[in-house]
């Protein structure tokens, strides 16, 4: 298996590649009121690097949101890829309202005037005119009123303004009424890693050829190996001051129960000389043939180690049953 492992963006057609970058710590500090909502502070020129690392090594797959540093995460975006669009399959998302001077955000906007308006916005911070796959990035959005973004979607799409779009969210219910409303419904964005996740939004996918886009893949940095019981994320990091939908860290340290699931598993993820990192990734891929993870990546190295994960393929058969039995889900 090598870098030319693809998926196809389900009903779509669209042709990424297996892995993608998830772009919301690249967007830098911004908040709810006293609460951190990015990962610290960020290096711009090292972000642009690594996003430019990744298309060297055949990600083409970039996944941001119009609110991740309240629009900075897709102005950097824009400037890693000037000149190199053509290359890059750019996801980004809407439903979120912010102040881009202040970084702080406000309440969420799903309604067709929001839509209308932030699709113009996010079209020009990413200095495009086309989005690949718009998603509509309110989890929990009543059925009713996500349906009644369906015409605008499509009238996106004949506009030639978004190519396909998608719902991130972990209600299978919700998937299930976007895809059967939306012709050009394509995709499902969930929360789902080796430890634990949104898996029953699978069936799903299948039932309806969506591609499925992994968020949290690494379980927010758990599976990267880098921290142990006694690590402490700073004030300024989302992770430090730990939201309560943040259960791979508590109080600003890692969640004793996935450190110890990890401590399980570990011999197996890292087989055939991955690295903890890669083995998380190679999981998703031999889980479920329609798996995009996109772990977030600040760093050029950061890129480098997930993208190896490409040049291993799916954890084989035999590794991938015994993850199962270990975790009690076989």
């Amino acid at each position: 298996m090598n870098s030319d492992y693809k998926r196809t963006l389900g009903r779509s057609g669209i042709e990424v590649s297996a892995l993608g970058i998830g772009c919301w710590a690249i967007g830098g500090p911004f908040w709810a009121g006293e609460q951190p909502l990015g990962w610290g502070e960020v290096d711009d020129r090292e972000s642009i690097r690594a996003i430019r690392r990744a298309l060297d090594l055949g990600v083409n797959f970039f996944d941001t949101a119009n609110v991740y540093g309240a629009g900075h995460s897709e102005l950097v975006l824009s400037e890693a890829l000037a000149g190199r669009r053509d290359e890059a399959v750019i996801a980004t998302k809407f439903g979120g309202t912010f102040d881009e001077q202040t970084r702080q955000t406000g309440p969420d906007d799903g309604t067709p005037a929001g839509l209308r308006h932030a699709v113009r916005e996010s079209l020009r911070r990413l200095g495009t005119d086309y989005i690949d796959l718009y998603q509509l990035h309110i989890n929990s959005l009543p059925i009713p009123q996500a349906l009644d973004l369906v015409p605008v979607l499509e009238e996106l799409v004949e506009q030639g303004l978004v190519r396909a779009y998608g719902w991130s969210t972990d209600f299978p219910e919700r998937a299930e009424a976007f895809a059967q409303a939306g012709q050009h419904c394509t995709a499902i964005q969930a929360d789902l890693s080796v430890l634990r996740g949104s898996f029953a939004v699978l069936p799903v996918a299948d039932r309806f050829d969506l591609g499925v886009i992994i968020r949290g893949p690494l379980a927010m940095g758990l599976l990267s190996g880098k921290y142990a019981a006694d690590s402490k994320l700073p004030l300024d990091d989302v992770r430090g001051l730990s939201p309560e939908w943040m259960t791979y860290f508590t109080d600003g340290r890692p969640t004793a129960e996935f450190l110890d699931r990890i401590a399980a598993i570990r011999e197996l993820l890292t087989s055939g000389g991955r690295t903890l990192a890669q083995g998380a990734l190679a999981w998703l891929w031999a889980y479920n043939s329609r798996t995009i993870p996109i772990p977030g990546c600040r760093t050029v190295a950061q890129v480098e180690e997930n993208a190896g994960a490409l040049e291993h393929g799916p954890l084989p058969e035999k590794e991938l049953t015994e993850i199962e039995r270990l975790l009690g889900r076989a």
